[in-house]
């Protein structure tokens, strides 16, 4: 009981970190867009996209593997983690060799290659702190990770804020990046200390018989990247930086509410796998019921965003993004899409069709990369947001399909009309009044939507306590 116990405050107070996270991220946008306007924070998104594209290159699946290795019985932990430490750093460090020769061929702005290169720096605190995640995953202690990202990303605000306040630039900017990733290794190092003393170690015959393990998932994560960051990076190089400053504010919104959906899958994971093959009516028991609760999630989410995208864009970048609102309306869709390719993913993993899904992501990689180069030159981020889209339908198009012909599982849809009834009522209400306050607008949508969700039975309290509750938690302990 006490290790449920545990495992229930850890994912309550990740889940709360990361929701504290998650609102400061947009309030780090906030600041950015009004002080650098569309150009800079299109330069700023272009180097984030470097980064993403820097972690998908370094990754080698180290992470994960590490993870399932120090948690077999009787691992040698202190081995392990000082050879994949190690490992991690040769990675980082070859990064930021190679980010100058980056800079070189792409050609980019004077600012976003300063910027490249304070994030390579940055990337080596970031990608070694991870390693370090598996030892509080082992122990039951991610809320220490938590707060240490908590912790980075408060630092990275405060540096933005003064940035802003004293005119200090775009630079400046992007180092907030590196204090945020500096700062959260430091705690996280610091906490590590606790369960393990390990030192660097270079055995070349592990790292030999550990990339061997690892290199796949390590393919997986650039397949990834290409699927779901290379529209940022075509983008910048074929439009101005105007453009994809335009462009990311939309994105950024959604980039930052994707964390929701994949708490959910990981929260009842454990519980798929675990009755997947023993027991098929409590597999599906659980299923439908992630299911019913994405979608009654997900409806509100389109209503809404449709009508009140001008102001959350007006909100997040201020009065010069006012185009990000049309692209803003394409990619709640595509978010929409990502709640139930985050469903059917889980589906396969846990039915042991990781290798099929990774074909998906491949597809999905092509289709984006393709879309991307064919339209934007014609009609730039209006065809990054129809090619994200479209991605996003591939990958649950393809998942649900492998899911319907290969586990034999078809999600329940029982409810569906009542909860579209719900939220057709909740787009009239923000239709009638769209005049009034968008706060106003926000909340009184909200209550309207859960009001008749309620009074047409579209949903039972239970269904959203069982995903967390207590029970569930314990099926997670006896399935470990």
């Amino acid at each position: 009981m006490a290790v449920a116990r545990k495992i229930a405050y850890n994912v309550i107070f990740s889940s709360v970190a990361k929701v504290i996270s998650t609102v400061l991220a947009l309030v780090v946008i906030g600041i950015i867009t009004r002080s650098l306007g569309k150009e800079g924070f299109g330069n700023y998104a272009t180097v984030l996209a470097v980064l993403a594209f820097f972690a998908a290159l370094a990754d080698l699946g180290l992470n994960q593997i590490s993870v399932r290795e120090i948690s077999k019985t009787g691992a040698d932990e202190k081995k392990i983690i000082g050879n994949v430490f190690t490992l991690r750093i040769f990675s980082a460090l070859a990064i930021i060799i190679i980010s100058p020769l980056l800079i070189w061929i792409l050609d980019y702005p004077a600012e976003v290659e300063r910027g490249i290169l304070i994030v390579a720096f940055s990337f080596l605190f970031s990608s070694t702190y991870q390693i370090l995640n598996g030892i509080f995953q082992k122990n039951l202690a991610m809320d220490k990770v938590a707060l240490s990202e908590l912790m980075g990303k408060i630092i990275q605000v405060v540096f933005v804020a003064l940035a802003f306040k004293w005119k200090l630039g775009f630079d400046w900017i992007m180092a907030a990046l590196l204090f945020n990733s500096l700062a959260s290794f430091i705690l996280v190092f610091f906490w590590s200390r606790k369960y393990i003393h390990f030192c660097l170690q270079i055995d070349l015959a592990y790292w030999k018989i550990f990339l061997k393990e690892s290199f796949p998932l390590g393919i997986s994560a650039v397949i990834t990247f290409a699927y779901f960051k290379m529209d940022t990076l075509i983008l910048s190089y074929l439009k101005s930086s105007a453009e994809v400053g335009v462009y990311n504010v939309a994105y950024k919104v959604l980039e930052n509410i994707t964390f929701f959906p994949a708490m959910i899958i990981g929260l009842v994971t454990p519980i798929l796998a675990k009755n997947i093959f023993d027991n098929r009516e409590e597999f599906k028991k659980i299923a439908d019921k992630t299911f019913r609760v994405f979608i009654i999630l997900v409806i509100p989410l389109l209503v809404g965003t449709l009508f009140l995208a001008d102001d959350v864009v007006r909100v997040i970048g201020g009065n010069g993004f006012s185009e990000s609102a049309g692209v803003l309306r394409i990619l709640v869709f595509s978010l929409a899409l990502i709640f139930f390719g985050n469903f059917f993913n889980a589906i396969l993993i846990v039915g042991n069709l990781q290798k099929k899904l990774l074909w998906v992501f491949l597809l999905a990689a092509a289709t984006s990369i393709s879309l991307n180069l064919i339209f934007v030159p014609r009609f730039s981020y209006l065809a990054s947001a129809f090619a994200s889209l479209t991605t996003e339908a591939v990958v649950v198009i393809l998942g649900a399909y492998l899911t319907f012909s290969k586990i034999k599982y078809r999600p329940a849809s029982d409810r569906f009309f009542r909860v579209l009834g719900a939220g057709i009522l909740m787009g009239l209400f923000l239709w009638v009044f769209r005049s009034y306050n968008f706060i106003l607008l926000a909340l009184g949508s909200s209550m309207v939507y859960f009001l008749f969700l309620w009074l047409f039975k579209g949903v039972q309290k239970e269904e959203l306590q069982g995903l967390i509750s207590k029970k569930g938690v314990e099926e997670y302990e006896q399935s470990t």
